[in-house]
């Protein structure tokens, strides 16, 4: 138990603080770039804007491709890209680059199912009025969308902080590399047990923040 303890004590605050701007990182990245390729996706296939059959097939081929990978082989494959970026991969930043290029085709997917619930007649009506593609989509498209863009803000980031553990299986830091280092590694059950404990946690404190958000801005 004073192993435990003292493991917990010397490591926990740098593998949270690790993992935390992985995650932070990732999901900014995501959530920016993953929106702006859902506001494309969404323009070129919604017959009120601007419909672009080549463009929506080319850009949807490309987001599926690399959602189809499953995280930890497409960090082995983004391997020597992020040792061309930044010289070592193995580093929370290293393993920051990879979340976000999981996070962006993620998100951009999450964005645009919210973009589509929003009512035709409303975009209908605006068009109507003569208003611009960036008026409606400013306008009466995100105010619609946003409770389920909230969600899917918070779904991106549980998805993120596990993806983050992911990281530790090529020691690039954060919880995961400390519940493999020192809970799997040296056999002490105990720090996995508080590793699981503080995830699952997190995880609950995230999505109640999440809900309480959405609920405050559904009309």
């Amino acid at each position: 138990m004073d192993s435990t303890w003292q493991i917990l004590h010397d490591n926990l605050g740098k593998a949270l603080a690790d993992t935390a701007y992985m995650v932070v990182v990732a999901t900014v990245i995501g959530v920016v770039l993953g929106t702006l390729i859902a506001l494309l996706l969404y323009v070129t296939e919604n017959r009120l804007f601007t419909p672009h059959a080549g463009v929506n097939t080319v850009v949807g081929f490309i987001v599926n491709a690399i959602r189809s990978l499953p995280f930890l082989i497409l960090m082995v494959v983004l391997i020597p890209l992020v040792q061309l970026l930044i010289g070592d991969p193995y580093t929370p930043t290293g393993g920051a680059i990879s979340l976000s290029i999981a996070a962006v085709p993620f998100f951009a997917r999450v964005a645009e199912s919210a973009f589509s619930e929003v009512d035709p007649g409303l975009l209908e009506a605006a068009v109507s009025t003569g208003a611009t593609i960036p008026q409606i989509i400013v306008g009466a498209v995100f105010p619609q969308a946003l409770p389920s863009f909230i969600r899917g803000v918070v779904l991106t980031v549980i998805s993120l902080i596990g993806y983050s553990a992911m990281v530790g299986t090529i020691g690039a830091g954060g919880i995961g590399d400390m519940a493999i280092q020192y809970g799997y590694n040296r056999y002490e059950t105990g720090v996995l047990v508080a590793i699981v404990v503080i995830l699952i946690a997190l995880v609950q404190v995230i999505q109640w923040v999440g809900d309480w958000a959405a609920r405050r801005v559904t009309h």
